[in-house]
């Protein structure tokens, strides 16, 4: 079972057919018409396999526990995630909840130009260990970290731009009629290697973590801050379904953190304290210079209909710059993005 986006549906199908089985493809939103809609699914169908977006799951957690346990998912074996980095809390809930702590939790990370999963917890030793992020590399993927030197990074407990050493069946060739800006995107930055556009840290165990996208670095008073060590810390705290963080030009520090957020249904606690203490947990978990110059509280976020954050216009609307938003054609919920306006308009006209 997996959410329809343009990869994924016909590696999907086509997968299926090889192995004659069957596929469900979802192209509603995961509340249509009812709160537990996939887990009701689940059990109706007898589903062993579930693939599903980041942006997906917490919007899922977002309605607590109620809806998944009223259903029985003892027919499922296996949970997938693709899309984003998944922060600790929905990657723990995914595991315990949704699994009942007994179903592997496969975390990949690929792109649509690497054409497969590319890192992945699966496949590996038999009772190989599970743990948050993508960890090994698939057969033929040689993954290397590389620093602003162009230069490997050796070792482990280290952190650099993720790129691929060697070629391998499934990767692009061209972008169909422009292949000078397949190679300026993919093969200038790394002379030698395919560069993914992300960022990464390899742990003491060797094992890969995706942090986000390299264009999503903050530089804050000479500190490189990755938008999603900021997410993750601030995901943590009970009230908060989803968060957002983007960098927004700072007269001092050059740029500052700016952090939408998104609150679970049925919180009664104030926004100020909710805030203090988001700051507070950001200061603990990372460090005074991490902390959200801005917090605003949202009912929403603009995402596509595949599910991904549109950071674009997230960094235009609180920067000012509400004129110059682009395409915004692809949103699933357009209406989203005055609703961002109009509050953080109502939030700097207090400042």
């Amino acid at each position: 079972m997996s959410e329809i986006w343009g990869q994924r549906s016909p590696v999907a199908v086509m997968g299926h057919f090889v192995e004659i089985r069957k596929m469900l493809l979802l192209l509603q939103i995961p509340w249509y018409n009812v709160e537990g809609r996939y887990w009701e699914m689940v059990e109706r169908l007898k589903v062993n396999q579930i693939y599903l977006a980041p942006t997906a799951l917490r919007l899922l957690l977002k309605s607590g526990d109620t809806f998944v346990k009223k259903y029985d998912r003892s027919s499922l074996r296996t949970l997938g995630c693709v899309g984003e980095p998944l922060n600790h809390e929905a990657w723990e809930w995914y595991h315990d909840v949704v699994g009942d702590k007994r179903c592997d939790l496969v975390d990949t990370w690929w792109q649509t130009e690497t054409g497969a999963i590319c890192i992945s917890p699966r496949p590996s030793a038999p009772n190989a260990e599970i743990k948050h992020g993508p960890m090994r590399p698939f057969f033929g993927i040689n993954p290397q970290l590389l620093n602003e030197e162009k230069q490997e990074i050796q070792g482990n407990n280290v952190s650099g731009a993720l790129c691929i050493k060697q070629p391998w069946p499934g990767l692009a060739r061209t972008i169909y009629g422009n292949h000078e800006r397949f190679v300026a995107t993919y093969l200038k930055d790394f002379p030698g290697y395919y560069s993914t556009g992300d960022g990464a840290h390899r742990d003491a165990d060797g094992y890969y973590h995706i942090t986000g996208r390299m264009d999503d670095v903050i530089n804050v008073t000479g500190h490189r801050l990755g938008t999603a060590e900021v997410e993750d810390a601030m995901d943590e705290h009970e009230a908060v379904a989803e968060t957002a963080v983007v960098g927004f030009p700072h007269d001092i520090k050059g740029e500052g953190v700016y952090a939408y957020v998104i609150l679970k249904d049925g919180i009664t606690e104030p926004e100020e304290q909710i805030i203090a203490e988001l700051k507070a947990m950001t200061k603990k978990k990372i460090a005074g210079y991490a902390v959200p110059e801005v917090v605003l509280i949202t009912p929403g976020l603009p995402k596509t209909r595949s599910g991904k954050i549109m950071r674009r216009i997230l960094r235009k609307i609180c920067a000012g710059e509400k004129e110059s938003l682009g395409d915004t054609s692809t949103l699933a919920d357009p209406s989203i993005v005055e609703t961002l306006i109009e509050k953080h308009e109502q939030l700097t006209s207090k400042q």
